[in-house]
């Protein structure tokens, strides 16, 4: 069936699920929830910029902001405005009561407005007993980076969000991995200095162009390098470690609700792959209350396969990972395979997976998942997956710090999930959620970028909001149930460094779009006459570093065909802000905010299935 046939069978297809919504955590929004937010935080801007740069607020406020500490110099953008605003009408907007809202709202604006005022207060101390004061520049940094990490935190805080639970979190050595992260970082961050200082006509015109709004050149420089080295690290390890003939007999998991339009053709690619393998290879689609032909025609196509064995398995309560559990109970092998319903995998997926389990230490190995091509958002997303998937979660595998591999195509010691209560239920993430707690056991994660395979990309507008909703409130919902990492004493990269790091990214790109607006206001109004020219910073922030690290990701994973997909590849991640914001909005929040740094021992849930979120 060619790509296009699918994609029109496809969107005849109501692709709405329980995972759509989680409805303990989550609600359906109105399309038009998002851009009322924006019309209300633009009002709001406009009064704060306008109040700001009256004669009273200029006298008060001299750096046209929300900063009376005599800061040097000058910013490019007014993050504090920016950032206030964007609280208000975040509250205001998003899921739950008005009380919840307006709780929210002004939690969010007291919490950050109140550490803007310490960090101005330390500047004033520091200038007067010292004689020196911070840079605009560095006050500016750091008043966004705290905005960002109050929104995540307030969010995951206040919102419905899984309960904790404890996570077993077994020490291993790291000397090997401290000793890289450290090298790599010294040396990228070398480059970028060395290369910031140069006075180059590429450099000046970058330094001109307020390069990040106006940090400079070199940390433009600084994430492709550093994620450069732990990705030639990694491919090193990759190569050195894998034995050549690994084929114990596998299953393999395939959950599937409404798939008529591609099952026979997953069935038939994991029957090559069987081939390929020359091991024993066990079938297992679990009919997720299909209420079209799935499961008719994977039972006649399983009956075709030459060398792969099969079953149906009909799952009738809904929910993927109800099917998934269902699929881990009927496993019978040692190891086995999720594969999405919706994806192709490669002949040589399991023959080049299976060698990495000769190492006891491996727990799980995964690939990069590339679309089928010919569909509307498929060359964006060719960039997107060698970007995240084939660059960042390949470098992160050098440092042992990989949080999550995808479960279009995951490879896993069926022990592991068992021993964990398998995956969870009634929310979002559930393949990530488990591998990372694999990782917490004491087991490597591996992603082989070699390892690739065909996954479907959604070929409407309404799909595509579909599922990225889903894709991006799993980041607070697999914080939230794993916070333990993050609060507990346990010495854990993935709980210290990472998942902080996810979150306040996730709250950086639901920002995106309105900072792009914000940096419209600033510039068609001039309400900041001496900064530097915004709409360059607001350039260069969001097309800038992607594009390096994108053409980065392209030509190290050997498809420098991605680069032509560039532009498109920008406007998407432009979109898929847009559906961050919707997904951020989406999720219910509460009167009362929990404390999650104090929550004990008593708070985790000692009775019950651990499946259930």
């Amino acid at each position: 069936m060619s790509t296009g046939a699918q994609d029109d069978k496809r969107d005849q297809i109501n692709f709405v699920s329980v995972d759509s919504a989680p409805k303990k955590f989550a609600g359906m929004i109105s399309v038009w929830r998002a851009p009322a937010t924006l019309v209300v935080f633009t009002a709001i801007a406009v009064v704060l910029m306008l109040a700001v740069n009256s004669p009273a607020g200029s006298g008060l406020f001299p750096n046209r902001d929300l900063v009376f500490s005599p800061y040097e110099g000058n910013h490019s953008v007014a993050i504090r405005i920016f950032l206030a605003s964007f609280f208000i009408a975040f509250g205001l907007f998003c899921s739950g009561n008005m009380i919840a809202r307006i709780c929210f709202a002004a939690d969010m604006v007291i919490t950050y407005l109140t550490i803007c005022v310490l960090l101005d207060l330390a500047n004033i101390t520091a200038h007067r007993w010292l004689g020196i004061s911070y840079s605009l520049h560095f006050s500016a940094i750091t008043s966004g980076l705290i905005g960002f990490a109050v929104y995540s935190f307030k969010l995951l805080q206040r919102g419905f969000m899984p309960a904790r639970i404890p996570v077993e979190h077994r020490p291993v050595k790291m000397t090997r991995a401290i000793v890289r992260l450290l090298v790599t970082v010294a040396i990228a961050a070398i480059v970028s200095i060395r290369v910031g200082g140069m006075e180059l006509e590429v450099v000046r015109a970058l330094r001109a162009w307020t390069l990040l709004g106006g940090i400079g050149p070199g940390v433009f420089l600084f994430l492709p390098v550093l994620f450069g080295q732990l990705y030639l690290l990694a491919v090193w390890d990759v190569i050195k470690t894998k034995t050549p003939d690994f084929r114990p007999p596998i299953s393999v998991i395939v959950p599937a609700h409404n798939e008529q339009y591609i099952i026979r053709d997953t069935i038939r690619a994991m029957d090559k792959a069987a081939a390929h393998y020359r091991g024993e290879v066990h079938i297992l689609i679990m009919n997720n209350n299909s209420t079209d032909d799935t499961e008719q025609i994977a039972t006649e196509t399983l009956a075709s396969c030459a060398a792969a064995q099969g079953r149906v398995i009909n799952v009738p309560t809904p929910g993927k990972s109800n099917a998934l559990n269902a699929g881990l109970d009927a496993v019978e092998t040692e190891f086995f395979v999720r594969v999405d319903a919706d994806t192709l995998i490669g002949e040589d997926n399991f023959t080049r997976a299976m060698p990495f389990f000769k190492d006891p230490s491996v727990g799980v190995v995964g690939g990069v998942p590339v679309p089928p091509g010919g569909a509307l958002f498929d060359r964006a997303r060719l960039l997107e997956v060698l970007v995240k998937h084939g660059f960042y979660s390949v470098a992160m595998g050098a440092v042992n710090g990989v949080v999550g591999i995808p479960g279009m195509f995951v490879v896993m010691r069926t022990e592991h999930p068992r021993y964990l209560g398998g995956f969870v239920e009634g929310m979002n993430g559930e393949d990530t959620d488990l591998s990372l707690r694999i990782g917490e056991l004491g087991f490597h994660s591996v992603v082989d970028p070699r390892l690739r395979y065909v996954s479907e990309v959604p070929a409407s507008y309404r799909h595509m909001r579909e599922q990225r909703m889903r894709w991006f409130r799993s980041v607070y919902h697999i914080s939230s149930r794993c916070r333990d990492l993050i609060y507990s004493g346990n010495r854990s990269l993935r709980g210290k460094v990472i998942l902080p790091y996810m979150l306040v990214n996730s709250a950086r790109r639901a920002m995106l779009v309105p900072l792009v607006v914000f940096g419209g206001l600033e510039c068609v109004f001039a309400f900041n006459p001496h900064s530097p020219i915004v709409w360059q910073s607001v350039v260069a922030v969001t097309t800038g570093a992607p594009a390096v690290v994108a053409v980065v990701a392209s030509l190290l994973n050997g498809v420098p065909r991605g680069i032509v997909a560039l532009p498109e590849y920008l406007l998407f991640r432009v979109m898929r802000a847009y559906f961050t914001l919707e997904s951020m909005l989406s999720i219910l929040v509460d009167e009362s905010a929990e404390d999650l740094e104090r929550a004990t021992r008593y708070d985790l849930r000692k009775s019950g299935s651990i499946r259930v979120a």
